[in-house]
């Protein structure tokens, strides 16, 4: 399997990064590892979570996820078979800071629920927008120089805030952030492409874009807003996307899925890895099922033609 470069990180991952946020969640320990050994034993290697995972379930206060991994990794032996990729910044409950002793801090905490010596991928996860980005690249520097993270990334940033952030670390010769992780699929469209696209095209930035399959939207599993709102977890959301331009959008997915015998699911992502900007979408699975369909996607490739429909359909 081809392995794409994160930048200029020297991180080479498979075309599919598989998200964290289901572990300890939707998906159990003993599921999680289920899922996680069949994601690597599949030839990918990249796995993406976040301190504040999972904070929103009733009775937890984050760390969940990491913690699950970390177990993970002890009892498989895969360490070195893996890209970690975590985040710092999301509200822990006194809102979010990237302050330099802040991240330092929780630095430290994410390495020992993930019971390994180094982060990958060290992502900061919500911009506090007070904090000075040369503070923050700093605390990034101080990790990468004692050997606990080996590249930075940035999610949920402005597109001011990202590129002071790069002419911040150019200007001071520090590491730089190398990837970004926006929001970005079939669906919704513009935002990265008009604002982040053109930064991460001349900058060198990988991207690993999350809602990939647009909360379910893109898999066709709901064909109409009604059969979404029947899926309180998901159909908040998802009823959203039903209007003209969604119904098309689907349409198109169905014919191309067609043409290739494969999901709807296969084909939303597959246009994603056709796209030069992209080096990896991350998609969650809670079965062994729904993780192989997901995977499956890395080997479709997709013709002029069926990246036309699907692009007339979806064009904003």
């Amino acid at each position: 399997m081809t392995h794409r470069p994160l930048g200029r990180s020297g991180l080479s991952i498979a075309p599919i990064m598989l998200g964290g946020n289901v572990f300890g969640w939707s998906a159990d320990a003993p599921t999680s590892f289920k899922l996680l050994d069949a994601f690597v034993d599949g030839g990918f290697n990249a796995i993406d979570t976040a301190d504040s995972y999972s904070r929103w379930v009733p009775g937890h206060s984050g760390g969940e996820s990491e913690t699950i991994i970390g177990d993970w990794l002890r009892a498989s032996g895969k360490r070195d078979k893996v890209v970690i990729a975590t985040k710092v910044g999301a509200d822990m409950g006194d809102g979010k800071c990237l302050r330099k002793d802040y991240i330092l801090r929780s630095a430290e905490a994410s390495l020992k629920r993930l019971q390994t010596d180094r982060i990958d991928l060290y992502q900061t996860h919500f911009d506090d927008e007070v904090t000075p980005v040369e503070e923050t690249l700093s605390a990034y520097a101080q990790l990468i120089a004692q050997g606990k993270v080996r590249a930075i990334g940035a999610s949920n940033l402005s597109p001011a805030r990202l590129k002071a952030s790069l002419a911040a670390s150019k200007a001071l010769g520090i590491p730089r952030y190398e990837s970004l992780q926006p929001l970005y699929n079939l669906h919704d469209r513009k935002t990265f492409e008009q604002d982040y696209e053109p930064i991460c095209l001349a900058d060198d930035l990988g991207v690993i874009c999350y809602y990939t399959l647009a909360s379910g939207f893109l898999t066709g599993k709901y064909r109409t807003a009604a059969e979404a709102a029947a899926n309180p977890a998901r159909g908040g959301k998802v009823k959203t996307y039903f209007d003209a331009r969604g119904t098309a959008i689907l349409n198109a997915l169905a014919g191309v899925a067609a043409r290739h015998n494969a999901t709807a699911a296969q084909i939303a992502l597959a246009w994603l890895l056709a796209r030069k900007s992209i080096t990896a979408p991350i998609v969650s699975a809670t079965s062994l099922v729904q993780l192989a369909d997901i995977l499956n996607a890395a080997a479709i490739q997709l013709s002029g033609e069926d990246i036309a429909a699907l692009d007339k359909a979806s064009a904003t």
